[in-house]
């Protein structure tokens, strides 16, 4: 049964090649049109070249297109992309700056490209396949280097005018605070992200707190050595300074989420990145600072507050799944080319034998 599904696969639902490409990994994958990823490569993001980037990519969509028939490319980029989905306007973690990439990538793979925000693709995977599946009105909010956020209403993502709504990890929430790398001061990402953990982290330990034994114990000494993931396992391990430290960016992620229901009013608001790894010991004190900030508590529905289903590949998904329809027209106008060559062939030959 599963082998005839195939067949037929390839002319209704083409395969397609999700990209999420963030501030340290390039990640790729081939993407069916329920949402699974039949495979994956990962690549570290290369200097911070717009051009390196492009060749990284050009090299994974050739080495996938050489054992899957892929239709179209795609790209969950970390930046702002214009409203017609062709250039990164700004990324800051990346050296894009009003960068074509669309229409780069479309010349040197020779198929259809789409490119979106990293957040909107998570987003648009976990409306379709993931934790916010059915829901008309959904928030995605997604903790990694910094803070990417996006909404579905009513199975569309919500752009804004000019292609750049969601940033929401870029509200300033203290003013004077952290220096965000987007310029600013005292952004949001900067108080509830897997960076802003890892800072707090490395600074608990540099200062030699009494408390951070443990973490100091798992990195020799060394702050630097730090990582989310080390924290995140920590206070899994039960490491009271590292189950404090999720518990602060907790809290920050409370607060801002209250701030965005207030202004969006969602039924559903799904958490994702990595920092989600630590589950309930994130989002218990999320969901506390969250109904203690909500404008109207106690007054008002509250919206679920849950963890994204997808984990890493989510942007990879929803990017290759965003990109399905370019496939789709891509192959219908490849269909009506090899229709009219067969007819015009037809002709010449009915021509020919009637001379």
């Amino acid at each position: 049964m599963a082998s005839t599904t195939h067949h037929h696969r390839p002319r209704l639902d083409p395969l397609t090649i999700g990209i999420d490409i963030g501030g340290t990994k390039v990640l790729a994958g081939v993407v069916r049109s329920d949402g699974q990823v039949l495979e994956s490569l990962r690549r570290d993001t290369p200097t911070k070249s717009p051009t390196e980037v492009e060749d990284t990519i050009a090299e994974v969509v050739f080495d996938l297109s050489t054992r899957h028939d892929v239709a179209a490319v795609g790209i969950g980029a970390a930046g702002f992309v214009d409203s017609s989905r062709s250039s990164v306007l700004f990324a800051p973690h990346l050296a894009w700056r009003r960068e074509p990439l669309r229409d780069a990538l479309t010349n040197r793979l020779r198929m259809p490209v789409v490119v979106d925000n990293d957040a909107n693709a998570a987003a648009w995977a976990e409306s379709r396949f993931g934790a916010g599946a059915g829901e008309a009105h959904l928030l995605c909010v997604n903790l990694g280097t910094g803070i990417g956020g996006a909404m579905v209403i009513e199975g569309r993502i919500f752009r804004g005018a000019f292609g750049l709504a969601g940033e929401f990890g870029h509200m300033q929430v203290v003013e004077g605070g952290h220096r965000c790398e987007c310029g600013n001061r005292g952004c949001w990402e900067q108080y509830a992200s897997g960076n802003a953990l890892v800072r707090e982290a490395r600074e608990l330990v540099a200062a030699e707190s009494p408390v951070a034994h443990y973490l100091r114990d798992v990195v020799d000494g060394d702050p630097a050595r730090l990582t989310g993931p080390l924290v995140t396992q920590a206070a899994t391990d039960g490491d009271p300074a590292a189950v404090e430290l999720l518990g602060d960016v907790g809290r920050w992620l409370g607060v801002g989420l209250a701030n965005l229901s207030a202004a969006f009013d969602p039924s559903c608001i799904v958490v994702g990145g990595g920092v989600c790894e630590a589950g309930e010991l994130l989002l218990a004190p999320t969901r506390e600072a969250y109904r203690r900030t909500l404008t109207g508590r106690g007054f008002r529905p509250e919206p679920r507050i849950v963890r994204a289903h997808l984990g890493s590949e989510a942007g990879l998904v929803g990017a290759g799944d965003l990109a399905r329809t370019a496939g789709r027209r891509s192959r219908r106008r490849l269909r009506r080319r090899r229709a009219r060559l067969h007819s015009r062939r037809a002709l010449l030959r009915a021509d020919r034998s009637r001379g």
